[in-house]
């Protein structure tokens, strides 16, 4: 079975690109893959931040109804709207993750597959998928068509 499909499929291998190429852009592809995951994570993690700082609220009231003052002075003072890291709340830390470090990696994982094989995704699973199924077999499909 050869590595190519057919040229007018949208994940089949340019002309002229070698299969090393094409497993160097499945490993980029991946760890971009990898950052988007971290992106999620990231994002769980200012929600998950956020809604804490506001159930500090309650903690708050529900210490000064319990006679607590000294405890919610200190909830209040040192934890209520406190920054995560010198400066920033977690938004900030989104902003500055998503501007910087996830753009680059994005436009850098775009421009190789530009330049390394006219743009097109997935090329390195496309023909794994294709080594893998079973022609013929339900289930197994090369496409949605098929």
């Amino acid at each position: 079975m050869s590595d190519k499909e057919p040229a007018n499929e949208p994940y089949s291998r340019p002309d002229g690109v070698d299969g090393t190429t094409v497993e160097a852009l499945g490993e980029l592809s991946k760890a971009l893959e990898t950052v988007h995951r971290v992106r999620g994570h990231l994002y769980s993690a200012h929600q998950l931040v956020g809604g804490a700082d506001l159930t500090l609220d309650r903690v708050v009231e529900l210490m000064r109804k319990a006679g607590h003052d000294e405890v919610a002075d200190r909830v209040q003072g040192e934890l209520l709207g406190r920054n995560l890291l010198p400066g920033r709340w977690t938004f900030q830390i989104m902003e500055e993750f998503d501007d910087g470090y996830y753009a680059a990696f994005q436009e850098i994982e775009r421009d190789a597959r530009e330049k390394l094989a006219g743009g097109r995704r997935h090329i390195f699973e496309a023909e794994m998928k294709e080594r893998r199924r079973t022609h013929g077999m339900p289930g197994h499909e090369a496409t949605p068509e098929e």
